[in-house]
């Protein structure tokens, strides 16, 4: 074969001419000319890497060749393209529709292939192919591979979805493949891959690159971060004997490599399937080369990427190909694109997803985390970060701490039981094994001066202004206002002991306090009117301020009582019941704010179910059209009414609700509308949920019957103590959700005001749409406000989002190098295949498994299996029809395993990859005392 040239100097910017552009031209040249695939080896040459030498048949050629009817086929299956935005997710479509949905996609796809495979290629286009071809020299051998305009993509990187032809020689043999190439534009999987990201196909081009082949001796695929563990200081070389294709396609198991990228040290080889007397198919020098040049790329694109390669017989590398690594989670602030920080002496630093641990998925909108960090305490004892747009907390001053060591080996376990896990090999980690201080390197005496008077630390400085809204002086104080505070974790804990003693003391009295504090902050939600759009901004952006620690002091207390008199009975009941009796305690509780909204949502199905006009409406009609009628005001009157006041009531709520940026109910109400229909389904009396909650309440009182005479027999008084205990538990434990039940309401308040505020703004051209307010922060809408231009910052954004609502996985556990600790862990060690979690729920139900991703539009069967990656309260309506729960994240204290608790239904949490190793239709028995999940065998 024909050797490659060797690479020239760096083109003159300048507008390219002409359909057939030099591989250097294409350095300069626009994405939605020349392609990804071209634009990027291009800047490879521009760089001075070594390429091989070829030319880019433009994406004006492409569109010259096609016919006018490829237009209308694209705009079509542009329809079938779904929105992630914040609207909550279509209901969730039959078997029958989803099918029909790809059989029509499918067909158009293939109409689509077949007008381009028949249309001629226009004169001036083969003249430029045939004219390009012989400048590589006659009849050589070359590689014509697909370059399309939604391809290696910082965000989908499109390998494989188009195809490529290699070996190829001769002009006539190449406009074949180049009208091949174009034709793979619309195969199947290029259509359902753009579907499924979210690109248009109705503005997609096609460039086609054709380069000199290389003769290879050993081929294979460099990826200059690790994409299995996330890893940016690795890089893993897969190669092969050959040609590369082989490698790509799949074809052969190569050999692979992982190799630090500092020094270009072997840390890890496995040996591929070809003959194991040959060796290795590279040495520690070529991968030495391949470290060195795949740096030089990553260097040039800024970002890890997946580099093709090829050594040829004289041992010279060649680069064929770059494209990013879209799989590896971010490391980059989602507002600023700045790394994450990393301290001054290098040292690696260990994240937890806490939007994890809240049962959150998705990514949070940017005014959602602007607003959540406000919320939180920046003088206190945490550090968060938000790459991918959710939150992590900084853990690394508790590894290197004795007592935070402790700290998450005890308690880490009770919220997620797979991150627990993963701690004692992070643990054992030399880069955490150090013993430093926990934040802040005069805590104890931070400590001791907040119990003797921790008044003086808390106190407001006299000197900030007062808001407009009736606020006592300091009450209020902006962002920038903040008074400095000295250990105010600390503070608050000192704060709550007392108050904690009292609901210990008077649990009746603390219920009435709890409520008293619901109405006064009804009065602090309330912006007196009328305001305008700067009052309401300044409102919104302080109102959390206002709030949060007088909520906690009012709500903390209850339910920290409840659960403290609960250890007090399981100490009180050592050696005579074991902890998990205690379980049945904490079923059926009363005064727990989300089991009365379940209930009462039951009880309106109930009364829809009476009204025949009513029920017949719910039943015949999807959640959408039917929310459609309620806005209107057009369902029937009984619903209309009854939907009406369960919406004044619990219309701040939404699924994802911690994301103020999530529409609540009252706005789109097709979640709970839906759930409505699937109640009106249910027929057995025995699982009404109302019967239900009140069987586990019966069964409750029933368990501390049982325990307290078992503890008679120990001793009269200890029986009166644990029966004192018990009862206290059960009057204040169910208080567990009543804080973030309030927090959600004053998230609500700011959503509506930020709405009014985006109102404002559309009208003076700043931005698109109301909804564009939850990708800006408080300092861009009062530059908004003032006048300047926010729409590019906001798709910019909204891109961002899009992205990561498609992510399926979410490091638990993330260090400031990239690697996913469980993802390296499952790596180093994988499972058997065995479904095994943290027990959270006991009991043993056999049933058919129902895999729901997202919780609006869900059906949920009687007694299915409901299989999800978490929950927050918008799933707890499922709960009321579900006979188990399984979930991939969460421990024993996740809201999940604590409604299935109440509930009485069984439950195991942590179970990883669940979602994907379970599926829908499967029976399976799920054993919440062992913690397991088992397929029943057919």
């Amino acid at each position: 074969m024909a050797s490659p040239s060797a690479p020239g100097p760096a083109p003159e910017p300048h507008a390219p001419e002409g359909y057939a552009l030099d591989l250097a031209e294409a350095a300069t040249a626009p994405l939605s000319l020349v392609g990804g695939k071209a634009l990027n080896l291009g800047r490879m040459v521009a760089a001075g890497l070594p390429v091989p030498r070829g030319f880019c048949l433009t994406t004006d050629a492409y569109r010259l060749a096609v016919p006018p009817e490829l237009v209308a086929l694209g705009a079509a299956l542009d329809a079938a393209i779904p929105r992630a935005g914040l609207a909550q997710a279509a209901p969730e479509t039959g078997p029958e529709s989803r099918a029909g949905a790809r059989l029509d996609a499918a067909a158009q796809a293939a109409r689509a292939r077949d007008l381009v495979g028949a249309a001629p290629i226009p004169p001036a286009v083969e003249s430029a192919v045939r004219a390009a071809y012989l400048d590589l020299g006659p009849d050589t051998a070359v590689a014509v591979r697909s370059s399309a305009t939604a391809e290696d993509l910082p965000f989908a990187s499109f390998a494989g979805q188009q195809d490529s032809f290699t070996g190829v020689a001769g002009a006539d043999a190449v406009l074949a493949a180049v009208r091949r190439c174009w034709a793979s534009l619309w195969t199947d999987r290029a259509v359902a891959y753009r579907t499924a990201n979210g690109i248009s196909h109705a503005g997609v081009g096609l460039a086609v690159v054709v380069q000199a082949m290389v003769e290879a001796a050993t081929a294979g695929v460099l990826f200059t971060a690790n994409p299995v563990t996330g890893t940016r200081t690795e890089m893993l070389v897969n190669a092969s004997p050959g040609a590369g294709q082989a490698v790509v396609s799949g074809a052969v198991n190569p050999d692979q490599f992982t190799v630090r990228t500092a020094t270009a040290e072997v840390l890890h080889r496995v040996a591929g399937d070809d003959d194991p007397e040959r060796g290795w198919s590279l040495d520690d020098a070529g991968l030495a080369e391949l470290t060195r040049l795949g740096t030089s790329v990553q260097r040039l694109f800024g970002s890890p990427q997946d580099v093709e390669w090829v050594i040829d017989a004289a041992g010279r590398t060649w680069l064929t190909q770059s494209r990013p690594i879209t799989t590896l989670y971010p490391l980059e602030d989602p507002m600023t694109g700045e790394p994450l920080p990393v301290p001054p002496e290098g040292q690696t630093r260990v994240y937890l997803c806490g939007t994890l641990l809240q049962g959150l998925t998705r990514p949070i909108t940017p005014m959602g985390l602007t607003v959540l960090e406000l919320l939180r305490n920046q003088q206190g004892l945490w550090r968060y970060v938000n790459p991918g747009l959710r939150m992590f907390v900084d853990l690394t001053p508790l590894t290197r701490s004795r007592w935070g060591r402790r700290y998450l080996t005890r308690v880490l376990p009770l919220a997620d039981s797979r991150s627990a896990a993963l701690v004692p090999g992070l643990l054992a980690d030399p880069r955490f094994a150090g013993e430093g201080q926990f934040p802040g390197t005069d805590l104890a005496r931070v400590a001791r001066r907040l119990l003797r008077g921790r008044g003086r630390a808390d106190r407001p400085r006299a000197d900030l202004p007062t808001r407009a809204t009736g606020a006592s002086p300091g009450e209020v104080p902006t962002p920038t206002e903040r008074p400095a505070r000295v250990g105010t974790s600390l503070g608050m804990l000192a704060d709550q002991i007392p108050r904690l003693v009292r609901a210990v003391l008077d649990p009746r009295g603390e219920l009435r306090r709890t409520y008293a504090y619901a109405r006064r902050l009804d009065a602090v939600l309330q912006l007196p009117g009328p305001a305008t759009a700067e009052e309401r901004l300044h409102f919104a952006e302080n109102l959390g301020l206002r709030t949060i620690e007088g909520l906690l002091k009012a709500t903390l207390p209850g339910f920290s009582a409840g659960y403290l008199m609960l250890a007090v009975a399981r100490r009180l009941l050592r050696g005579i019941a074991p902890p998990r009796e205690l379980e049945a305690v904490l079923r059926g509780l009363p005064h727990n704010v989300t089991t009365e909204m379940d209930l009462e949502l039951w009880r309106l199905a109930v009364t829809l179910r009476d009204d025949p006009e009513a029920r017949d409406a719910f039943l015949a009609t999807g959640p959408a059209a039917l929310a459609a009628r309620y806005r209107a005001g057009m369902l029937p009157d009984t619903a209309q009414s009854a939907v009406r006041e369960f919406l004044g009531r619990y219309g701040h709520r939404a699924v994802a609700e911690i994301d103020l940026g999530m529409p609540r109910w009252a706005e789109e109400p097709d979640h709970i509308l839906g759930v409505i229909s699937n109640y009106l389904r249910l027929d057995d009396p025995d699982q009404a949920p109302d019967r239900q909650f009140g069987l586990a309440a019966a069964h409750a009182e029933e368990r501390i019957r049982s325990l307290v005479d078992r503890a008679a027999a120990h001793g009269r008084w200890r029986a009166r103590l644990l029966e004192l205990a018990l009862r206290e538990v059960r009057e204040l434990a169910g208080l567990r959700e009543l804080p973030k039940f309030h927090i959600v309401r004053i998230l609500a308040e700011v959503h509506r005001q930020l709405l009014l505020v985006g109102g404002v703004l559309v009208r003076r051209g700043a931005v698109a749409a109301a909804g564009d307010v939850f990708f800006l922060d408080f300092g861009e809408l009062r530059t908004g406000l003032r006048g300047a231009r926010l729409q590019e910052t906001v798709a910019a954004r909204r891109r961002l989002y899009d992205v990561e609502v498609r992510r399926r996985h979410i490091p638990r556990l993330l260090l400031s190098d990239g690697t996913d600790v469980e993802a390296a862990a499952l790596a180093a060690a994988p499972p058997s295949g065995a479904l095994a979690g943290t027990p959270a729920s006991a009991g043993s139900a056999t049933g058919t498994v129902r895999v729901i991703l997202d919780p609006v539009g869900a059906r949920l069967e009687p007694g299915e299996i409901l299989v999800a990656p978490s929950t927050d309260p918008g799933w707890t309506p499922l709960f009321l029809t579900a006979g188990a729960l399984v979930m991939e994240m969460g421990g024993v204290i996740s809201h999940g395993a604590v409604v299935a608790r109440e509930y009485g239904i069984p439950a195991v949490v942590g179970v990883p990859d669940a979602t994907t190793r379970l599926r829908t239709g499967q029976l399976v028995t799920v054993d919440g005392a062992a913690g397991t999940v088992r397929v029943v065998p057919d």
